[in-house]
């Protein structure tokens, strides 16, 4: 079956990119007030495991089984070591020591390490000039939003900052694995299903040794609803999501999600906490706009032909 390679994204599928970005962007309200009461492996933990849940009973209810096959499984494993378990911790352990603006440079080289690895692993996504344009722009517009003085930071906590970078490698390498999904006949929910299961099952040997969950206070109402959000919308529907793209539009295409993740961020904040839009933000917005429409390809290839017309010439009378 053959893959979608170095192609544009349709309206639908731009659509629910925009649709994840804006689950994942939220999942940072949602995460800010689980934290207050559960520790971070915990927090991991309930996200993939109540998300795997509310997954493994929706399959049935849509007259869907899931695969039995040992490879099949043993891909669940795979791409939910890649996606989750190993990104999510690296993240969690990484942001500890360094600063959430500098962590947010770092994670979105999650599409240049996508165009590099896509072009050196695979044969139908290769790397373009707009691809690579798109993403220096986009990787230009985080520098700006966070801000200069974030980069002072650069050098120092060494080993958290690669363990961040290592998370990007990592969500770069997923987004290419799980291609194989598609060739197996795979469908997206039931391989969103699957990930989050096998991620929960790795999960629980850390968490027990970790965090001691049992030791822990029960969560207030809040908290509850908080770990349910992230679950069932940011974690569960977005992974849905999330296959189904890569199944038609690819890798590379997908994880520009990495940069419209912070847009949708600050659009809810304006929206829903009331907070100022700055400069830099609007800034930033523009510059992600520049590079979505540069990887995109069609303002590319425009002006490209126009590059090729011969100007056309007038005599004096024509106008």
């Amino acid at each position: 079956m053959p893959l979608p390679g170095n192609r544009t994204m349709s309206a639908p599928e731009w659509a629910m990119l925009l649709g994840i970005s804006v689950l994942w962007g939220g999942s940072i309200f949602f995460t800010s007030v689980a934290l207050s009461a559960l520790p971070p492996f915990t927090l991991v933990l309930l996200r993939v495991g109540l998300a795997a849940l509310i997954l493994n009973a929706v399959m049935p209810l849509l007259s869907l089984r899931m695969p039995r096959a040992a490879r099949v499984w043993a891909a669940f494993l795979g791409i939910g070591l890649l996606n989750n378990v190993v990104p999510f911790c690296l993240i969690v352990w990484g942001q500890t020591h360094i600063a959430s603006g500098l962590a947010a440079i770092l994670n979105a080289t999650t599409p240049l390490f996508t165009v590099v690895a896509a072009h050196v692993f695979t044969s139908d996504e290769r790397m373009t000039d707009n691809r690579l344009v798109g993403v220096l722009i986009g990787l230009g517009g985080v520098a700006v939003m966070v801000g200069p003085a974030v980069l002072a930071g650069l050098g120092t906590d060494l080993l958290a900052q690669v363990a961040v970078l290592g998370a990007a490698l990592s969500y770069a390498f997923a987004g290419l694995f799980g291609r194989r999904f598609r060739r197996m006949g795979v469908p997206p929910l039931a391989t969103a299903t699957g990930q989050v299961t096998a991620s929960a099952f790795m999960l629980l040997p850390l968490v027990l040794v970790a965090d001691r969950p049992w030791t822990l206070p029960l969560p207030g109402a809040s908290v509850s609803g908080a770990v349910f959000g992230i679950a069932a919308l940011s974690t569960a529907l977005a992974y849905v999501l999330y296959f189904r793209i890569l199944a038609t539009a690819g890798a590379t295409n997908l994880l520009l999600v990495t940069f419209l993740i912070p847009v949708s961020a600050i659009l809810l904040g304006g929206m829903v906490m009331d907070e100022r839009l700055a400069l830099q933000h609007c800034i930033y917005m523009a510059l992600i706009g520049c590079g979505l429409a540069a990887i995109n390809g069609r303002l590319w290839a425009f002006s490209q032909q126009q590059r090729r017309i011969p100007p056309k010439m007038y005599r004096g009378w024509d106008i």
